[in-house]
C-alpha cells in the first residue's frame, strides 16, 4: 500500500499523466478495488481513468473544465463590428478601440474576440521600468515651459529603410514635443546636422513668437549630441542654442546617458513607429504630406491616454482659453530645402557671393 494518498501524490508529483498510467494498470493487472487500496483512492476515480485510457499518455491529462456556453457571449455581429474595427486600425489595441471608437463592450471582451480571430499581435516590445511616475507634476507646468527635441533614426525600420532606399525618402526625423500638453512638432532630413536643428529650431522660434507666445519662460531640452550642442572643442555656444537664447529661451542638456529625461520625446518616436511608418509612401513630397496629416492627427484628434485621454489641443485650451487653433499648426518641413531658401535669399557679403 502507499503510504500517501492519491491526491498527495498527485501535488508532488512533476507527470501526473505517470501516476494515472500506473494506476491503470494496477488494475487491469489486480482489479479496481485492489488498485484503489494500493494508492489509497476511491474506486471511481480508478474508474474514471480507466475509462478514458485509450493507449495514449494524452488520454490521460486533465480536461478543461471552463463552461461550454456562455450565455452573455456577444452576437456574431458584434464581433464583426470589432474585427472591422481592428482591420481599420491594425496597430490599436482593444483598450484604444473601445475609446476612440465608442465601442458598447468592455475592454475584455473586445480583446477576447480579437485573440479567438487571431488579430493580437503575438510579440509585444518590453516597456523600460518607470523608476519614477512624473505625470502628475508635468500636468501642473505651465504651458510652453519644457520643450524636448531629439532626433530619430529612421533607418533602424526594415519596413520603411526599403521605401527610404527607392524614393529618396528622409532618413532622420527631428523632433520637438512641449512636456505638458504633448504639442508635436515635426521636421526631416537625410543627416544629422547643427545646420539642420539651428533651422529646426529657428522655425519653431518664430511660428511661436507669431502667436505671442512668451519664450523667456521657455526651457529647450536636449540630449548631448552634436547636433545640438555643436563641437566640444568649441568655446562659444552652438548655433542651436543661440537661437533659443537670441529669443530669452533656456537651452539645457540631460546628464549623459540618461535618456529617461526625454521620456515625452521617445515615446512619441514609438508610437510613430507604429502609427505612421508602416504606411506606403509614393514619394518625398507624399512623404511630407502623409506626415503633416499625421502631426495634425496627434495634435488635434488623438487622445493620449497618459495624459487623461485628452488631445493636445483640448490640454492647450485648459491653460490658455485664447489660444487659437493654429498655434498648434506647423507642417513638417524637409530642412535640406528649408535651408536652400535661406541661402537663396541670403544678401552675401564681400568674399561670399550670393547663393546661385
Amino acid at each position: 500500500m502507499c503510504p500517501h494518498g492519491y491526491y498527495t501524490l498527485m501535488r508532488e508529483s512533476k507527470d501526473p499523466k505517470l501516476l494515472r498510467l500506473r494506476i491503470v494498470l494496477e488494475a487491469r493487472r489486480r482489479g479496481v478495488k485492489p488498485a484503489a487500496r494500493t494508492f489509497r483512492t476511491s474506486v471511481q476515480t480508478v474508474r474514471k481513468w480507466m475509462g478514458r485510457f485509450d493507449g495514449t499518455l494524452d488520454s490521460l491529462c486533465d480536461l478543461s473544465r471552463a463552461p461550454q456556453h456562455r450565455p452573455r457571449k456577444l452576437p456574431r455581429c458584434a464581433e464583426d463590428r470589432i474585427v472591422r474595427a481592428r482591420n481599420r486600425l491594425p496597430v490599436w489595441g482593444a483598450k484604444r478601440l473601445k475609446h476612440d471608437l465608442d465601442l458598447p463592450w468592455s475592454v475584455n471582451a473586445i480583446r477576447r474576440v480579437l485573440k479567438e480571430r487571431g488579430l493580437l499581435r503575438t510579440w509585444r516590445r518590453k516597456k523600460p521600468q518607470v523608476k519614477r511616475c512624473l505625470r502628475e507634476i508635468k500636468r501642473q507646468w505651465p504651458l510652453w515651459s519644457q520643450i524636448e527635441v531629439d532626433t530619430k533614426y529612421l533607418q533602424d525600420m526594415p519596413e520603411y529603410l526599403v521605401q527610404a532606399r527607392q524614393k529618396d525618402l528622409p532618413r532622420f526625423q527631428y523632433t520637438a514635443r512641449e512636456v505638458s500638453t504633448g504639442v508635436l512638432f515635426l521636421g526631416y532630413a537625410d543627416e544629422l546636422s547643427l545646420t539642420y536643428a539651428e533651422l529646426f529650431a529657428r522655425r519653431i522660434v518664430q511660428h511661436l513668437q507669431a502667436h505671442d507666445v512668451d519664450l523667456t519662460k521657455v526651457v529647450c531640452q536636449t540630449d548631448n549630441g552634436s547636433e545640438f550642442v555643436g563641437s566640444w572643442l568649441s568655446q562659444e555656444d552652438s548655433a542651436f542654442t543661440q537661437v533659443w537664447q537670441s529669443a530669452g529661451a533656456t537651452h539645457r542638456t540631460i546628464p549623459p546617458g540618461q535618456h529617461r529625461f526625454q521620456a515625452d520625446v521617445e515615446t512619441v518616436h514609438s508610437l510613430m513607429e507604429m502609427e505612421l511608418y508602416l504606411e506606403r509612401f509614393l514619394d518625398r513630397q507624399d512623404f511630407l504630406e502623409k506626415a503633416g496629416t499625421y502631426q495634425a492627427f496627434f495634435n488635434y484628434a488623438r487622445p493620449n491616454s497618459g495624459k487623461e485621454y485628452k488631445t493636445p489641443w483640448e490640454l492647450v485650451g485648459e491653460k490658455d482659453s485664447t489660444a487659437k487653433p493654429s498655434l498648434l499648426h506647423l507642417p513638417p518641413v524637409y530642412l535640406p530645402d528649408l535651408h536652400q531658401q535661406c541661402l537663396a535669399t541670403s544678401p552675401g557679403g564681400n568674399d561670399v557671393w550670393v547663393h546661385p
